[in-house]
């Protein structure tokens, strides 16, 4: 397996919340993308374990993803720890991806707050030929971060998700259990609630009307970004 882009989430249902336009986006566009859940879920208020592996499974023909695969870390407890390392390294070289959206710091869930650690330090150490984890060494150009849960920083890129933003939500969708859906019996939670479901729509346009266009997705940066030409006079 190789692709251009590989999309981390601490749970299933991060990535369809917080880039999951840019991953359509992408994927319509021809580039490879993969799509790696570090943990199962299994903490969530509202759906058990086996509804959300079929929701992400749903999910992911509706992002276009060549291939989605779960670490298998705990849910609740994400660490930038060695152990949890090896395990991110192993799916890094697996995927071998020239770039990888994570999400970002600073965020309400603390496993999405440790899974920006652990995935910025996974990605270097994936590039070390003594690093112990197969296979070879491989180690993205750059990470993006996403946010799941707002964003008050200025993003370095905001992509462009017009034409794609309804099958944001349609993959969103996919997790029945997990957001908004009147018709599922389960315990209110603030991700589940009309509000969020609602305020992903009132964020894209946000960002999109930042850039002049009906919906956009904020990308954050760590490191500069290498370009020819300034944007504004590419062709």
């Amino acid at each position: 397996m190789s692709v251009d882009v590989l999309a981390i989430g601490a749970h299933p249902d991060d990535i369809e919340a917080g880039a999951g336009g840019v991953v359509i986006a992408l994927a319509r566009q021809g580039y490879r993308v993969g799509a790696l859940d570090l943990s199962r879920g299994e903490l969530g208020s509202r759906g058990s374990v086996a509804e959300r592996d079929e929701e992400a499974r749903q999910a992911a023909r509706v992002l276009g993803v060549a291939e989605r695969l779960n670490a298998g870390l705990p849910d609740g407890g994400i660490a930038n720890t060695p152990e949890q390392q090896k395990a991110v390294v192993r799916h890094i070289r697996h995927f071998q991806p020239r770039i990888i959206l994570a999400p970002m710091n600073h965020d309400r869930h603390p496993d999405h707050n440790a899974a920006h650690d652990l995935v910025r330090d996974a990605n270097f150490f994936a590039g070390l030929t003594e690093f112990d984890a197969p296979p070879p060494p491989h180690r993205a150009d750059i990470v993006y971060g996403y946010r799941v849960h707002g964003a008050s920083a200025v993003p370095e890129i905001v992509i462009d998700i017009s034409e794609v933003f309804e099958q944001k939500m349609e993959a969103m969708a996919a997790y029945r259990s997990q957001f908004h859906n009147p018709d599922y019996d389960g315990p209110a939670t603030y991700v589940a609630s009309k509000e969020f479901w609602d305020s992903v729509r009132t964020r894209a346009s946000y960002w999109g009307h930042r850039i002049g266009v009906e919906y956009g997705e904020p990308l954050f940066a760590s490191l500069p970004i290498g370009l020819t030409t300034p944007p504004g006079l590419q062709e």
